[in-house]
This record gives structure tokens, C-alpha cells and sequence, in this order.
């Protein structure tokens, strides 16, 4: 991994020149400590480290007997100075970068050790406006934490493979979501965030479901600080109800992640990274106002517990209650999440936490609006035209509670066991006229209850070896993962109504009797693999793992793998200090829930992953960018092929099939103070019997860009922003009562958004962010059982933030 030494500007942190007069006058005046021979040579080694804030020289001599390397300055530059300490794992130049972070100086090595140097005044000028850009860097076993980095861009990540990486080095394409974008468009949701993600398509069946899509393929892998959790596709059941309260980043791994996930999708895996505690006292409120009575307040409040501060905590939470552009919806939102690290020895951290969701709507739509009429013509209803019920409502939840013991060895190795507990769960009592004609127009409706609970049990380690005189990385590591779905449905007979165009939702709400359907499905999955990073150059640099996973499907249903290997291999190749080339492979194993025209479950669909492509790096990562292309090949791909009227259920077919793209992506830092997230993708599907296209709900075309820019001089504290999301054209095989089977297609379209925000002193802000500025008419479901939804009209929504 390379160091990063970062300044809140983004500017070089000393010129050349700067360098050799300051460790000239170094090496005859100034504080000295011992250099061992070999610190010389182990810059990269991350060390654990407790200093308290305190006077900046005690700090640094601290530092450089915990680091054993020397530090060179003068006594009388730093009298008068403090430095915020340094708390958690980091390399040299990272601890220097917080333990000077607003003294004015940074430190340089030269021959002799480490001297201090003065940044130029043109480089603090920006630190001392206000501590607009006040910044830092901080990074662990999960990657480098985003907020207060002011940053669109990771500095590293480990999602991908375990490995601590740099976007750079990672040889597949990982898109991250960082807090600052989070809070500068007011992305509150797991579905605002993939709204805004490069690469990412959002369909939304109904007031209370969505599906994400990658590559053509629906997401249903979730890790949750890098742990997996499956998400439960038939019912929505809280994994896409995530508030964003909790969360530092979303980490979005393109492709198939075998290494992490085991089995799982190709298209793409989504990592929440949980907020940490702060080694000082900090948080933030906030008061929200939006369109359609939506009002939202957040808090967050972390610090030390503890006068050493050994002890540290965390707690957040989060109530939305807001009406919808949609008739009699409106829905209440609760988030708390809680955190505590204890560290147990300067090289030992226990972490305990819990987090919990709550979604309580009224008027769930349950499905869409109807297609056509009798005659086959396209019903043509307002936006705000809700086909549920004013009763109907679809309860969610989702609870997790997780702790995780790290430690850190003299050698460098890291290990870390990480255990969680989660359930989601639903309780749906849902009506709709959706799925009728307005001529002849019923209320389907039913009753849907049901628990997941997953227990998820990791362990591994990481660290450096050394092989043919040179320097690599390892990670091992074994999981045990299960999952246990129980439910219940009722489902009621239909119920005449008799306008379709008066219907405001008001019918009575049948009894629902007793049970007609139970589900109970139980997944166990064991596992261990090992990736190791291998560097026989400068510029070369190979990442080769594989997993071993033993699956296994219970209970109503069965299937069974042992076994089941999991190779990934990836190379990537430094052209020069900003670009490299790379490429990677790995395969496919994605059990399947689907059943076949006899009613048994599909075999799994197997079969091959490949990227390849170009990366970019800039401003010492400040700035970074890819362009992929991938090509993904299915051996038994799920397709539908009918409806079983006497099971009341939709069977499946194994097909195979290649999927083919282009992803390019930037983020980042282009100036300083100009931050921007964008992407394209080029994507197709197609069968190999008869190369027919298939997954048309998801464009071939897409285009993302978002972007904010803090003006300069007297209007330094000013922001704006926006963004544009373009979406080429999509459509769906349906059902029309005269025509038979058409193809419903939604036309290509562009969204604009905009942003700004005013700093109105240096804890107090306000933020107004506009959506859909156009107030484009468009589509979130072009076909789902013969329905169509509507996206969100134009909204505003202005947020008051203080900080402390």
C-alpha cells in the first residue's frame, strides 16, 4: 500500500528546495532519536499507537519511540503548539499527517530521519478560513475511513480481496460512496445512495421495494463491514432500508466477488462500512424540511468514554416522517446505531455494537399502476394516483448486533474474529387495484409475516512476508455463515370495486383467516480462503486467491455443494506514476431459489468473471479513475418461462448466456475544493443459443455525474453543486389483453439535481438540494406484473446542520 500524506488543499505538502535547506539546518540544530537500521527500510509497516492529545514536541517524541525512527526539529518552533494525538493503526507518514494536522508544519524524510518543515502561507491559507477544509486521514483492517476527508474518493479499500489496497492497486473496478457526498446531496437511503452510484440501476416495483442492479444483474450480496449477509429476495425484509445515519461509505464491488461473498451474484456485491467512535469529543444535528411534509432530524455523538481515552463510543440516530407526492402514503422512519471500542492493550481493540431500522408506512402501493385497459390502450392516470389501499401497510425492520475482537502483532500482521447477529423482518398487510382492469377493477390483497435471522462468524489475518528478497502480502481467513427464513402468508379472495378513476383508497379490510402458505428455508455455508499480494517489481504486482465453500440449502427446499472452489487471480502493471494497467479473473457460483417447471429448485448458475482496463491516480490519490471492460458467462442462468397456475408461482428455466460491457468512472478531487463522482457504463446481455438480448429493464446506456465546487475568496463560504443522471432506453416483454405479448418500452431520459450550501459560521451550515429540476416524467417500473410506477416529481429539501 503507499502512504499518503495529505494536506487539506490537496497541495504538495514542501517543495524541493524547502526539503534540502530544512534538513540541512536539521542535522546541526534540533531534537534528535534513535534510528534503528531497519525503520529505514519499513516505511509501509501500520503499527498500533495510543498518544494523547497534547503539546505537539511530546506528541512527536512519542511518536518516534513507538515508530523507533528520528525525528528532527526545533524546540522553540513547536512551543506553544498542541496536536490532536494519535489513536488506531497507521503507517509513518499517515501518523505525521494526523499529528501535525493544523500546526502549520509537515514532516519530510531525508538521510538523517524525519525534519519538520513550514508549509508555505499559500498552503494554510485555506486551513485557516473558517477550518472549512479541515481534514483527516485515518485508515484500518476495512480501509480508510472517508468522513472528515472532505473526499469523493477512497484512499484504500479492502472489500475486494481483504488486502488493504489503494483504488489503484485493487485489480477490479470498486466504486465508493463517500460520507462527504452522502451529506452534500442529502443522500439519507441504501436507495439515494445507488441513485447516485456510477453503474447502478434502481427499479422500484412499489412504494416499499427496490432492486439495484450491476452489470445486468440484480444485487442481492450484503456485507456489512465486510461480512456477508444475503439478502432475501422474494420479500422485502429491511435490507434496502438502511438509514445512511449509521454509515461511513458504501463500497460497491463490480463483478462477482467470490474471494469475500462466496457464493453470490456477478453483478455486483455492496459493503456497508459502519461509522467508528472519534478519539475526540464530536457529532452533529441536524433539522430537515422538505416537499410533500417531509421532515427529518438526525444526531450524532461520539468522543472518548474515558479519561486515557482507552474507551470510546458512539451513538446516532435518525426519525423521518414524511407524506409522497403519491395520494393517502405517507411512511415514519427510525434509525439508532450504537458503537464502543475498548482498547484492551496498545496492540488489541474489542469493538461491541448494534443498530437498528424501522420503517412504518401507511398506504403501501403494493405493485404498480395497471398497463392497459380492455381494449389494450395504456391507462393514463396523475402521478399522484395510488392503487393501495389507504389501510395497506408494508412493516419493516432490520436489527444487527456484531463485535469484533483486532489485534496487532510486533511482525506487522493484523488478525481480526468478527462475529454478527441480524434479523429483518416484515409484516405486510397490503391491498392494491394494480393488478386489475379499469373496467372491471378488484382489490387484490393479503397478509405476508416473516423473520430472516443470519449469524455470520469470520476470522482472519493479514500481514507481510518476505519471498526472494522482497516484500508481499497475505490475508487468511475461514467463515461460517447462516441463514434461517421463516414466514407466513395469508392471501385474501378479491374484492369488486367499482371506479378505478374515483379510487381514493378507502375499502374495508378483510379478515384475513387462516394461514395458506409457510416458507422456512435454511442456508449454511462454511468457508476458508487465502489471497496474497505479490509484488516481484516496482511495477508489477499479482493478486492470487481462491475460497473453498461448502453450501447447503434445508428445510422446504434442498440443495447441496461441497467443496466448491472459488479462484480469483488479477495482475496490475505501473506504466509510470499516474497510470496502470490490470486485469483479473474469477468464477461463478450463485445457488439458486428458483424452481424449475416441476417445482424442484434450479441448479446453481456457474460459470466465468473477467475485467480488464486502465487506472489512474493523481494528487496523491486525491483523484482517481478507471475504464473497465467486463465480460461475465453463465452456464444456467435463471430465465422465466411461465406461471404454474396450480402452485400460484413462476418457474424458471437454466439458460447460458454473456454479458458484456464498458464501465468508465472518475472520483475525486480535480482542484482544490472541486469534488466530483461520475460514470459511464455500456452494457449488454445476450443469449448464447440465439444471441437474443435479454434484462432489458436495465439500460445499455447510463450516465452519472455529480459534482460540488467551494467558491473561492470573499465567497469561500459558499458551495454548489448538482448532477445528472441519464438513463438510455429500457423495456420489458408484457401482456396486452388485445395485442398478446408486446414490448412496453420506457424512452431514453435525463434528470438533473442541484446542490448548495452555506456555512454560515464554522459549526452552523444549511444545505438546500433540489431533485429532478425538470420535473421529468418517468418510470421506476416499466412491467412488473403487467404495472408501471412512477418516479418522484420535482423536490427540495433544505437541511440546517450544526457541528461540534
Amino acid at each position: 500500500m503507499h502512504p499518503r500524506t495529505r494536506h487539506p488543499d490537496g497541495n504538495p505538502l514542501f517543495a524541493p528546495l524547502a526539503l534540502a535547506i530544512h534538513l540541512g539546518f536539521s542535522s546541526v540544530v534540533g531534537t534528535t532519536l534513535a534510528l534503528p537500521a531497519k525503520a529505514a527500510d519499513s516505511q509501509d509497516a501500520r503499527l498500533r499507537y495510543d498518544i494523547p492529545a497534547g503539546p505537539l514536541g511530546e506528541a512527536l517524541n512519542r511518536f518516534a519511540q513507538q515508530a523507533s525512527i528520528a525525528i528532527l526539529f526545533r524546540a522553540q518552533n513547536v512551543a506553544g503548539l498542541s496536536s490532536p494525538g494519535l489513536q488506531g493503526n497507521y503507517g509513518i507518514e499517515e501518523g505525521f499527517t494526523r499529528l501535525l494536522q493544523g500546526s502549520g508544519y509537515a514532516a519530510v524524510r531525508g538521510a538523517n530521519g524525519y525534519a519538520l518543515v513550514a508549509v508555505p502561507e499559500t498552503d494554510k491559507s485555506a486551513e485557516n478560513s473558517m477550518e472549512l477544509d479541515a481534514m483527516r486521514v485515518e485508515d484500518n483492517s476495512l480501509g480508510t475511513i472517508t468522513e472528515h476527508t472532505k473526499s469523493y474518493t477512497p484512499g484504500t479499500v479492502a472489500s475486494a480481496t481483504r488486502l488493504v489496497l489503494t483504488p489503484r492497486e485493487t485489480p477490479q473496478t470498486v466504486t465508493v460512496v463517500t460520507r462527504q457526498h452522502m451529506d452534500d446531496f442529502n443522500l439519507t437511503s441504501i436507495d439515494k445512495v445507488m441513485q447516485h452510484t456510477p453503474g447502478i440501476t434502481v427499479t422500484s416495483r412499489d412504494s416499499e421495494r427496490s432492486e439495484y442492479y450491476a452489470r445486468g444483474f440484480a444485487i442481492t450480496n450484503f456485507q456489512y463491514d465486510g461480512i456477508p449477509i444475503q439478502r432475501l429476495v422474494q420479500y422485502s425484509s429491511g435490507n434496502t432500508l438502511s438509514d445512511m445515519i449509521a454509515y461511513d461509505r458504501i463500497e460497491i464491488i463490480k463483478g462477482a466477488s467470490g474471494i469475500t461473498t462466496g457464493s453470490g451474484g456477478p453483478g455486483a456485491t455492496l459493503n456497508l462500512v459502519r461509522k467508528k467512535p472519534t478519539h475526540e469529543l464530536s457529532g452533529h444535528a441536524t433539522a430537515e424540511a422538505g416537499r410533500w411534509d417531509n421532515y427529518r432530524t438526525e444526531w450524532d455523538l461520539g468522543g472518548p468514554l474515558s479519561e486515557s481515552g482507552n474507551i470510546r463510543g458512539r451513538v446516532v440516530g435518525a426519525f423521518q416522517d414524511q407524506h409522497s407526492f403519491m395520494d393517502h402514503y405517507k411512511t415514519q422512519t427510525k434509525a439508532y446505531y450504537g458503537i464502543l471500542e475498548v482498547d484492551l492493550s496498545p496492540n488489541t481493540l474489542l469493538t461491541f455494537g448494534a443498530d437498528y431500522n424501522q420503517s412504518t408506512p401507511t398506504g403501501s402501493s403494493w405493485g404498480g399502476i395497471p398497463l392497459f385497459d380492455a381494449q389494450g390502450d395504456e391507462v393514463h392516470v396523475s402521478r399522484s394516483f395510488n392503487p393501495g389501499a389507504s389501510w395497506s401497510a408494508w412493516e419493516q425492520f432490520s436489527r444487527s448486533y456484531f463485535t469484533q475482537l483486532d489485534h496487532n502483532f510486533d511482525n506487522g500482521w493484523v488478525s481480526r474474529a468478527y462475529y454478527t447477529y441480524q434479523t429483518n423482518g416484515y409484516d405486510a398487510q397490503i391491498g392494491s387495484i394494480g393488478y386489475s382492469r379499469p373496467e372491471n377493477p378488484y382489490l387484490l390483497s393479503g397478509r405476508y409475516r416473516g423473520k430472516t435471522k443470519s449469524q455470520a462468524l469470520e476470522v482472519y489475518a493479514s500481514g507481510p512476508f518476505e519471498l526472494l528478497g522482497r516484500e508481499h502480502d497475505l490475508v487468511i481467513g475461514a467463515s461460517a455463515y447462516r441463514n434461517h427464513w421463516q414466514g407466513n402468508d395469508w392471501r385474501s379472495a378479491r374484492s369488486t370495486i367499482e371506479d378505478f378513476y374515483g379510487w381514493s383508497g378507502e375499502v374495508h379490510k378483510r379478515d384475513w383467516g387462516s394461514v395458506t402458505n409457510s416458507n422456512d428455508q435454511l442456508t449454511l455455508q462454511r468457508a476458508v480462503y487465502a489471497t496474497a499480494h505479490l509484488k516481484p517489481t516496482d511495477k508489477l504486482a499479482f493478486t492470487l486467491g481462491a475460497r473453498v465453500t461448502n453450501y447447503r440449502l434445508s428445510r422446504d427446499v434442498y440443495a447441496k455443494k461441497t467443496g466448491e472452489v472459488t479462484p480469483f487471480a488479477g495482475v496490475v502493471y505501473d506504466l509510470n506514476d499516474n497510470f496502470s494497467l490490470y486485469a483479473s479473473y474469477t468464477s461463478i457460483f450463485l445457488p439458486s431459489n428458483y424452481r424449475d417447471e416441476n417445482g424442484g429448485i434450479l441448479q446453481p448458475d456457474e460459470g466465468d468473471s473477467y475485467e480488464g482496463g486502465i487506472k489512474g491516480e493523481w494528487f496523491n490519490g486525491r483523484l482517481n479513475a478507471s475504464l473497465a471492460y467486463f465480460e461475465i458467462r453463465e452456464d444456467n442462468r435463471a430465465e422465466y418461462a411461465g406461471f404454474n397456475t396450480e402452485r400460484n408461482e413462476s418457474y424458471f428455466q437454466g439458460i447460458k448466456a454473456k454479458t458484456k460491457g464498458l464501465e468508465l468512472e472518475v472520483s475525486g478531487e480535480l482542484t482544490p475544493g472541486w469534488n466530483i463522482q461520475a460514470g459511464y457504463t455500456w452494457m449488454t446481455i445476450r443469449r448464447d443459443d440465439n444471441n437474443r438480448k435479454i434484462t432489458t429493464e436495465t439500460p445499455e446506456h447510463q450516465f452519472k455525474a455529480y459534482t460540488t465546487y467551494r467558491l473561492p475568496g470573499i465567497f469561500k463560504k459558499l458551495t454548489i453543486g448538482g448532477g445528472a443522471n441519464y438513463q438510455g432506453t429500457t423495456w420489458m416483454d408484457v401482456s396486452n389483453p388485445v395485442k398478446g405479448t408486446v414490448q412496453n418500452h420506457q424512452e431514453a431520459f435525463w434528470l438533473v439535481n442541484l446542490m448548495s450550501k452555506y456555512q454560515i459560521t464554522d459549526k452552523l451550515s444549511a444545505t438546500l438540494n433540489i431533485n429532478n429540476l425538470f420535473d421529468k416524467f418517468y418510470y421506476t417500473n416499466i412491467g412488473y406484473y403487467n404495472t408501471k410506477a412512477y418516479g418522484e416529481p420535482r423536490n427540495m429539501m433544505l437541511t440546517t446542520r450544526w457541528d461540534f
